[in-house]
């Protein structure tokens, strides 16, 4: 089983023909709301990769929260632990998209801003029947970091995915057995600029020194990944596709990444088929609606120059 603990959020979109700049109003088109929040996303990107997946979080009592809760169950994800709390909002992220795919997204945070270490200590058998733990930073620090103690005393796997980026110390940091940073938050936990794959190594070493010898992944968009482990250090490519909508595409890269390494792959392998979710993905709109299924996956990764 994996266990992703994180934010469930409802994601308003709306459609523009350019990014607006500070200050400037534009006009938009096709207004839709979906469920989201990194942690439901990639939770329901190990569902659908065919992972058994415990989701711990938080939403709120209005009918966002309900909306949810059903889309859960739906994707086949067991949410019994995930809090309904009372008199708080659920959380929301504002996203807008323009006619290339690329997007501007404000959260605000709600009931995810709620969870607290007691709250994931409650869960500590679950955590004690996972292969693998994984956690973003859209739910409070200090959460986070119980999680992914509890990961570690339990022996599963670790996996932060540091979006978004925050200030992290060195501790929190070795707690983790891999890293999957893009490339702003490579950046931001390095101090080097990451422009292209030299940069992208550069950071991910000294990300892994931070850590004391974590795993680290740097996703790079449509250029795939850059590796920086023990067994393996390189470039993974990515697929060229015509992009419709980005959002999503790294939280489905996460739960396909995760599953193959819970299944046995070799990291290289791994982010390879978590490429191939991600540009799938990329090809269709919504967060989750646009997470491809295992068997989409494998039926378009030889024709995308697999073997």
């Amino acid at each position: 089983m994996i266990t992703v603990v994180g934010s469930l959020n409802m994601d308003l979109f709306i459609e523009i023909a350019q990014l607006p700049s500070p200050g400037e109003t534009v006009l938009g088109r096709n207004f839709r709301s979906a469920p989201g929040g990194k942690g439901a996303n990639q939770a329901v990107a190990v569902a659908r990769m065919g992972g058994a997946c415990m989701l711990i979080g938080a939403v709120g009592d209005d009918p966002f929260g309900a909306a949810i809760l059903a889309n859960l169950r739906e994707a086949g994800i067991d949410s019994t632990n995930v809090a309904r709390r009372i008199g708080v909002s659920c959380g929301v992220a504002m996203i807008a998209l323009d006619k290339n795919g690329q997007n501007q997204i404000v959260v605000a945070g709600g009931a995810n801003e709620t969870l607290t270490p007691d709250d994931v200590a409650r869960h500590a058998e679950v955590f004690a029947r996972s292969k693998a733990v994984v956690v973003q930073l859209e739910i409070p620090l200090a959460a986070v970091e119980a999680a992914l103690r509890l990961g570690r005393q339990a022996g599963a796997l670790t996996v932060l995915n540091p979006a978004p980026c925050l200030p992290l110390s060195d501790e929190l940091l070795s707690l983790c057995d891999w890293i999957v940073p893009n490339e702003l938050e490579a950046a931001q936990l390095s101090g080097l600029k990451v422009r292209d794959r030299a940069d992208a190594a550069k950071a991910a070493k000294k990300v892994r020194k931070r850590s004391g010898g974590s795993n680290i992944l740097v996703t790079l968009a449509a250029d795939g990944v850059w590796l920086e482990t023990d067994a393996f250090a390189g470039h993974v490519p990515g697929f060229k596709v015509q992009a419709v909508d980005t959002v999503g595409a790294g939280d489905t890269f996460i739960g396909a990444f995760v599953t193959r390494l819970v299944e046995g792959a070799a990291a290289h392998e791994a982010a390879r088929f978590g490429c191939a979710a991600a540009a799938l993905a990329v090809t269709r709109r919504g967060a989750q609606a646009g997470i491809p299924f295992r068997t989409e996956v494998e039926a378009w990764l030889p024709g995308a120059g697999g073997s």
